[in-house]
């Protein structure tokens, strides 16, 4: 929790500024990356200390710049945060992939081909960590946003498996599973809508759980757990159907102008 240094990625707003701003509070090095250069600074401005490094995590040229310089500015780089992501709705009936390409590359091939960059460092520590942002959206999905969920639920599975091939080493590899959150993953509308657990609260409950959770695999807060344990609960398709139900009707209501 203390005396580490982290990359986070996607931590210029929303969940990945709120961790970056955590850790630095609690005494770790922090570096944010993101595409945005305005948004890191603004970052960097109102939290000294924090470093920043432009980085578009769907370009394989930019991930191998940016994980070198890292190294070679911060040799003592043990810990990385995959929070980076991009969410979209698709109507798959258009028959266009232009979105789920851009999706896929991002959210999947991102924290891939960063930590296949990263992990000989990360592996040489005494003690380092590999954490993933996945989503409870990868035990339930929503039709609304299909790849998005996919590739979630992709990351939920190899981070399972780098956590095995990892059993014998000094990196721990952590899941972060977010329940629906109030940020602008998807736009202006979901940073106010009632429907998503409000921003501050996500964070702090994290830290909570990281604290007193050390050696934990996962990290889910009290609001999805139902997701994340909906198919051995046997309420999986009953958890679908309604969450389902539910954004199409709000998202129809919206479309009416309502």
């Amino acid at each position: 929790m203390s005396g580490n240094t982290i990359l986070i990625t996607g931590g210029g707003s929303g969940i990945g500024r709120g961790l970056a701003e955590g850790f630095h509070a609690r005494g770790n090095k922090v570096i944010v990356t993101g595409r945005r250069k305005a948004m890191l600074d603004e970052v960097a401005a109102a939290n000294p200390g924090i470093e920043t490094m432009v980085l578009d995590i769907d370009d394989p040229a930019s991930i191998r710049r940016v994980a070198a310089e890292a190294l070679e500015r911060f040799p003592g780089l043990n810990a990385v945060i995959h929070n980076a992501g991009i969410m979209r709705n698709e109507r798959l009936l258009d028959g266009a992939v232009a979105d789920a390409e851009a999706i896929v590359s991002t959210n999947l091939l991102g924290p891939i081909r960063l930590t296949a960059a990263l992990l000989p460092h990360l592996a040489a520590q005494a003690q380092a960590t590999v954490m993933t942002v996945t989503s409870g959206l990868a035990f339930v999905p929503l039709a609304l946003t299909p790849t998005y969920c996919a590739t979630k639920a992709a990351i939920h599975s190899w981070t399972q498996s780098l956590r095995y091939q990892m059993r014998n080493s000094g990196v721990q590899v952590i899941e972060l599973a977010p329940p629906y959150v109030q940020t602008e993953l998807m736009g202006a509308r979901q940073a106010t809508d009632p429907m998503a657990m409000p921003l501050g609260d996500f964070i702090r409950e994290v830290f909570a759980l990281l604290e007193s959770q050390p050696e934990a695999t996962e990290i889910c807060v009290e609001r999805v757990r139902g997701m994340r344990n909906a198919e051995a609960g046997g309420n999986h398709a009953a958890l679908f159907q309604q969450l389902n139900d539910r954004f199409f009707a709000a998202r129809a209501e919206e479309a009416k102008g309502i």
